[in-house]
């Protein structure tokens, strides 16, 4: 509990060391050869895996917003928005994970597909890296009740983060049929 307390009172430095340490390891992932050889079976799954909680995150974050403004109901919101958070460290974990042993996947289609594929990627990429602290703040400034701040960090946060979690789907539908 005393730990906590600490995240509380000095949050912002909480998402700084977060979103450090989350953006440092994923670039560090893209620098890696991965593992050579055959991936096991549990391994060529995780990309459909993170696709799917990307999905369930997507979900939770609409039910969020749902609960929050036609309903009014700030519970409901926060069990949301923990599972929310929940899905996407998952996601995160599986991607590491994923990224540490498979090779890079590069994309095989041709044309405006590819033209398309590649701006979801770029803008899905950007943007994960801009949302960890903004999510991060989104969800210390509401745990801690600070409602006003909360509602300016969601403004920007609360989009970004639809966009990021939809189109990481997006991204594991184009690309698919090349792993």
């Amino acid at each position: 509990m005393k730990a906590w307390k600490w995240i509380n009172r000095n949050y912002v430095k909480t998402v700084i060391v977060v979103t450090l340490i989350v953006n440092a390891l994923v670039i560090a992932l893209s620098y890696l050869p991965g593992y050579q050889g055959e991936l096991p079976y549990a391994v060529r799954q995780l990309p459909l895996l993170n696709a799917t909680l990307n999905s369930f995150t997507f979900i939770f974050l609409v039910c969020a917003l749902v609960a929050i403004l036609w309903k009014r109901n700030i519970k409901v919101h926060q069990r949301f928005i923990y599972a929310a958070f929940t899905t996407t460290f998952f996601f995160l974990i599986s991607y590491v994970t994923y990224h540490f042993l498979a090779p890079s996947t590069s994309y095989g289609g041709e044309g405006w597909l590819a033209g398309l594929y590649y701006f979801i990627l770029i803008t899905h990429i950007v943007l994960a890296a801009v949302i960890v602290p903004l999510a991060l703040m989104s969800f210390f400034s509401g745990y801690n009740d600070h409602r006003e701040r909360h509602r300016k960090w969601v403004r920007f946060s609360m989009p970004m983060w639809l966009y990021v979690s939809l189109t990481g789907v997006l991204v594991y539908i184009l690309i698919s049929p090349y792993y």
